[in-house]
This record gives C-alpha cells, structure tokens and sequence, in this order.
C-alpha cells in the first residue's frame, strides 16, 4: 500500500493542495489509470503500474485529482482551456473538437500537463532536469445505472 501511494504521488506531483478543502468544488467523475509510458530520447518505456482509482472536480478554474479518496495525495491543475479537445479519429482523418479541458501545474521544476474528456485523462509530466517525459494514461469509470439521473 505504501509504494502505491508513493507511486500517486509520484504521478500526480505535489502541485498545490485546494484552497478550503473542497470548498466550490463538484465532482466530474472518476478514472482508473491504466498505463504509464516513459519516453527517453527515441525509446519508448511502458512502465508496470497497478490500477489507481482517481476522482476529479473542479470548481471551474482549477482542476482536483485526489487519488483512492486520500486527501493527501491531491494535486491541482490551472485550466487554461475548457473550449474542448482536438482529436483524429485516424492518420488522416479530419480534426474534430469534442468537449474538453486543458491545464496545467508548476512545482519544484516539474512541469504537468492535463487533459481529460468524459472518456479519458492523459497526464503529461516534464520533469524538470531529467530527460524523460511520463505519460499518464486513465479511463472514465463508467456511473453505475443505479445512480444515473432518469
């Protein structure tokens, strides 16, 4: 369990704990992790990592990931675009923009790059002296029909 939490926060970064614990914050949904890259130069290193749950809210300006419930491990991101997210469907096909949003976090040279739809979160992590570059990727945890709104 402890490597599992140094592993979140390893992923998530410490980037700032919101302000007032929750306070406007409501909830989008949640994700589960399911793979994690490294990339070096011109390798490209699939890294082992057990599914981790990730809830994620918002209070319009600032994106939260707490991880499995624990307070401790949340990070937060600045938006700096929720217009929506540019995709291809396929090489070649035509862009098409589906609803989205962007942003960003800042702490101790690292550098977190956010983007998340209803279906996925990608987490893009720079760090700051080290040549690789960590991404992150989860999908939306389908709602129970049992709790759906009718």
């Amino acid at each position: 369990m402890r490597n599992l939490r140094l592993i979140s926060v390893a992923l998530l970064g410490l980037s700032g704990l919101a302000q007032g614990a929750d306070q406007g914050f409501r909830q989008l949904g949640d994700f589960v992790i399911q793979s994690r890259i490294k990339l070096t130069g011109e390798k490209v290193l699939p890294t082992p990592i057990k599914p981790l749950r990730l809830t994620v809210s918002t209070d319009g300006t600032f994106v939260k990931i707490v991880t499995d419930g624990n307070q401790e491990t949340a990070a937060t991101f600045k938006i700096y675009r929720a217009d929506g997210i540019g995709r291809q469907a396929g090489p070649g096909a035509a862009l098409e923009v589906i609803p989205g949003v962007q942003a960003t976090a800042d702490q101790g040279g690292v550098h977190q790059h956010l983007r998340m739809t209803r279906e996925n979160l990608i987490l893009t992590t720079f760090p700051g002296v080290s040549d690789q570059t960590i991404i992150t990727t989860a999908v939306a945890v389908p709602v129970p029909a049992t709790v759906r709104n009718p």
